[in-house]
């Protein structure tokens, strides 16, 4: 399922790509073998690759369309990008960003905000593009909504360590004019707004979205594998406060579990879109197909 109807609002789901190469006990560091025998049966062959053993990843960004803006909420790894920490996507050309934003029926042109959960790599790519040489906004009519907080850290992450790409896919934002610095609370309007969801990253949000009664989440990286729901303690390898995004995904799994809200995983494996229930002592994401 790419496109989902919340009320008035229109979900569909921008797939960049779909990654296999991230083994369990890497991204997960704190797991060792045995943690993962009472679920490698259930997490194959979707959120687990057979043939790999590895963790299954989808890399997507989500495009809201209300009756009043057209929104895209994080823009995934991009084109042309220099990561050479990461050698997948070091100067990939993938090429499918922005046709299917075109099959959605919607140019650069038309989006009217661009919303950052946070500041990694793969969350800021489709920010911009490059056309002669330079970085400029893929969305040129857009505000890109950055939560202050998470700019401020990443700058002085950035005055320590080189970042790459806040230089290719956020300081270019800045410089245009384009940036909106909000606090984690942040409102477009009635239906669409933020919600601090801190621990992966300093000030971390996620994306609440209501219409009509019915409500959903878009969750950035609060929460990054179904296996989480199981095992809300497990954190990931890239967690800024581990700790901290612990108590986040619990307090998000305890908020949204048999709540009637629609939970659109960032990096969930297809279909992306489910619902919390309760699984004996813990939770379980059912999809929806």
């Amino acid at each position: 399922m790419q496109q989902r109807q919340l009320g008035d609002i229109r979900i569909t789901r921008i797939v960049e790509s779909t990654g296999t190469d991230f083994q369990p006990l890497t991204f997960f560091p704190e797991t060792g073998p045995e943690d993962w025998e009472a679920h490698r049966n259930w997490m194959l062959p979707r959120a687990m690759d057979t043939a790999s053993g590895n963790l299954v990843l989808v890399f997507q960004a989500f495009l809201v369309q209300t009756s009043r803006h057209t929104i895209i909420v994080d823009t995934c790894v991009g084109d042309n990008k220099p990561r050479e920490m990461r050698p997948s996507w070091h100067l990939q050309q993938l090429g499918t960003f922005l046709p299917l934003l075109a099959g959605a029926g919607v140019a650069p042109e038309a989006v009217d905000y661009v919303l950052c959960t946070h500041m990694h790599s793969d969350h800021v790519g489709w920010n911009t593009q490059l056309r002669d040489g330079r970085w400029v906004p893929t969305f040129p009519n857009a505000q890109y909504v950055f939560a202050r907080g998470e700019l401020d850290a990443w700058e002085k992450l950035h005055r320590e360590t080189p970042q790459p790409h806040l230089i290719d896919s956020v300081y270019p934002i800045l410089e245009a004019g384009q940036a909106k610095l909000v606090e984690p609370d942040f409102a477009i309007d009635d239906e669409v707004w933020l919600e601090s969801t801190p621990g992966h990253t300093p000030d971390h949000v996620s994306v609440r979205l209501a219409s009509q009664g019915a409500q959903a989440i878009i969750t950035g990286d609060l929460i990054h594998n179904p296996v989480q729901c199981l095992e809300p303690e497990w954190i990931m390898r890239a967690d800024f406060e581990p700790e901290r995004a612990k108590a986040t995904r619990q307090k998000f799994l305890d908020a949204h579990c048999e709540a009637d809200m629609l939970i659109c995983a960032t990096h969930f494996p297809e279909p992306s879109f489910g619902r919390l229930v309760r699984r004996d002592d813990a939770f379980w994401f059912e999809y929806e197909e």
